[in-house]
C-alpha cells in the first residue's frame, strides 16, 4: 500500500507539474478553441490578430506575476522568430495556409503564429525548471548545435534538394543514445533515456497540432474541405522540432551533467 500510495502521489504532482509547464502553451491552445467557436462574425478586430495580442498579454501577465522567469521570456522570443521565419517559407511552399485575414501579418503568415512555437520552447524551459532536470552522457554542446542547424536547414532545403531526415534520425540515435535524463517529481530522482522522452513530447505536440488544426487557425491541403486528423507522419517531423527546441533552450539553461561525487553540478562544456 505504501508504494501505491507513493505512486499515486507522484503520479498526481507530475500531472501537476507538466500542467505548470504548460501554462503558456495550454492557455495559447485554450483560446485557438475558445475563438474557434464564440469569435464574433465580423468583429472590428480580426480573430489572428486577437490571438496576437492575447499571446502578448498572457506573456506579460506570466511576467508580471512572476510566474515566469526572463530567461523563459528570452527563450520564447527566440521561438517566436525561429518558427515565424520557417512559417514565412512553409506557406509560400504550400505546406499549410492560413484561411483567414489579418492585419498583423509577414506575407502569408499571421504574426501569432510564432507564439506556437514559443510554447513549445516555454514548456521545455519551465519543465527543465520544475523537474530540476540533470543528464549522465550528454553530448558537447557543438554537436547538438550543429545537429538542431543540420535539422532547421533540411526543413527548408528538402522542398528542392534531397531529403535528408533518415540521416538526421541517425545522428540523433548516435549522438543521444546513451543520454539518461534524471527529473525529480517529488523527492527523489526518476530517470529515462533522452530519446524516450523527446518521443514523447514530441507525440504530445501532436496531439495539441490535431486540436489547434480543429480550431482551424490553419488548415494542411487535406483539411480544405473539413476537419481531419493530422497526418501521422507528422510525429517525425515534430521529433526533429524537438531536438531543434531542446537545443535552443539549452543555450539559456545549460544542460547540467549529474554528478554522483559531493558537490555541485556542472554545466555541460561546450
Amino acid at each position: 500500500m505504501a508504494m501505491l500510495r507513493l505512486f499515486l502521489r507522484e503520479f498526481w504532482l507530475f500531472g501537476l507539474k507538466q500542467a505548470w509547464a504548460c501554462l503558456f502553451g495550454g492557455s495559447f491552445l485554450a483560446l485557438i478553441l475558445a475563438t474557434r467557436l464564440y469569435y464574433p462574425e465580423g468583429a472590428w478586430l480580426s480573430r489572428y490578430d486577437f490571438l496576437c495580442f492575447a499571446a502578448l498579454g498572457i506573456q506579460g501577465l506570466l511576467l508580471a506575476l512572476k510566474l515566469e522567469t526572463w530567461e523563459e521570456a528570452a527563450v520564447i522570443a527566440v521561438f517566436h522568430v525561429v518558427g515565424t521565419i520557417m512559417e514565412i517559407y512553409k506557406t509560400q511552399a504550400g505546406s499549410w495556409a492560413y484561411p483567414e485575414p489579418s492585419l498583423l501579418r509577414i506575407g502569408e503568415v499571421p504574426l501569432f503564429s510564432g507564439f506556437m512555437y514559443s510554447a513549445v520552447g516555454s514548456y521545455i524551459a519551465r519543465a527543465a525548471r520544475l523537474f530540476d532536470f540533470r543528464y549522465n552522457s550528454y553530448p558537447r554542446m557543438r554537436w547538438t548545435i550543429l545537429l538542431a542547424a543540420l535539422i532547421y536547414v533540411n526543413f527548408f532545403t528538402h522542398h528542392f534538394l534531397p531529403d535528408i531526415r533518415l540521416g538526421l534520425f541517425a545522428a540523433i540515435a548516435v549522438l543521444f543514445r546513451r543520454t539518461q535524463i534524471y527529473f525529480t517529481v517529488d523527492r527523489e530522482p526518476r530517470s529515462m533515456p533522452l530519446l524516450l522522452g523527446f518521443l514523447l513530447v514530441a507525440f504530445f505536440i501532436w496531439i495539441a497540432e490535431n486540436i489547434g488544426s480543429f480550431g482551424q487557425v490553419w488548415i494542411y491541403p487535406n483539411q480544405r474541405h473539413g476537419f481531419a486528423l493530422v497526418s501521422a507522419g507528422k510525429l517525425g517531423a515534430w521529433y526533429l522540432l524537438m531536438i531543434v527546441s531542446f537545443v535552443l533552450v539549452s543555450l539559456v539553461h545549460r544542460p547540467v551533467l549529474l554528478v554522483r561525487s559531493p558537490g555541485r553540478p556542472a554545466p555541460i562544456a561546450g
